[in-house]
């Protein structure tokens, strides 16, 4: 039986660098083909409703920016146990700590990854609303696709190039956040606010008023209807 790979980039691409996770796994699944049992997935910032997925495979790839401390746009590749200890130390977003609590809740409901893999780009720019990938990260995408690549074929999944166009029900996001178009059709600064809306911020209209948390509310609950078969 073939092991079950799940290619997964994680990222807000609304974020500039945040992005880098989303904008390397659409890459890869525009370069390259696996086999049937590879799925390439854009994981966004879903949290918990990733788990079935991570369930679900025995091989796991992770496209993510991630704060490792190091120079704008170094890329860093993290192993198995090192993956959710490191992401749990080294928090840099709200879909890192979500994927953390992935990782536990799947092992935890008997399921997850036997291997795993993290390419990890450092992140220059993040307070960028509606920007893109920085330059310095940009350039790191060719060589995390090169190491996703050398990983999947070490655990013995082949590919191959990808032959034509991806058909668009086959494509991650539509087209009109693919990485170009997205470029293209920003408007400039002066049209659309970019680390937020002076006219909101300055507001005597606008009052910040934090309701106090109850124990009730501060629980949560997961219900997962599928389980990896034995």
């Amino acid at each position: 039986m073939s092991s079950r790979v799940l290619v997964l980039g994680i990222g807000n691409v609304l974020w500039a660098d945040e992005g880098f996770g989303v904008r390397a796994v659409e890459a890869f699944h525009e370069r390259f083909e696996g086999p049937d049992s590879m799925r390439v997935m854009d994981g966004g910032t879903q949290g918990i409703y990733l788990v079935p997925h991570i369930q679900d495979a025995d091989l796991l790839v992770i496209f993510d920016a991630i704060d490792y401390g190091l120079p704008p746009g170094t890329l860093k590749l993290l192993q198995d146990d090192d993956v959710p200890q490191f992401m749990g130390a080294k928090k840099m977003s709200l879909h890192q700590t979500g994927f953390q609590e992935v990782l536990a809740m799947a092992e935890l409901l008997g399921g997850g990854p036997r291997a795993m893999l993290l390419v990890g780009g450092q992140p220059q720019v993040l307070e960028d609303y509606g920007g893109s990938l920085s330059p310095s990260v940009r350039a790191q995408l060719e060589p995390a696709l090169a190491c996703a690549v050398d990983y999947l074929q070490s655990q013995g999944v082949m590919l191959k190039p990808r032959s034509g166009v991806i058909p668009v029900a086959e494509a991650l996001a539509p087209a009109s956040v693919a990485l170009q178009p997205y470029e293209a059709l920003r408007p400039p600064e002066s049209e659309a606010c970019r680390q937020g809306d002076a006219r909101v911020l300055q507001s005597s209209r606008v009052v910040f008023d934090p309701k106090p948390v109850t124990p009730e509310q501060a629980s949560l609950s997961v219900n997962i209807h599928r389980r990896r078969p034995d």
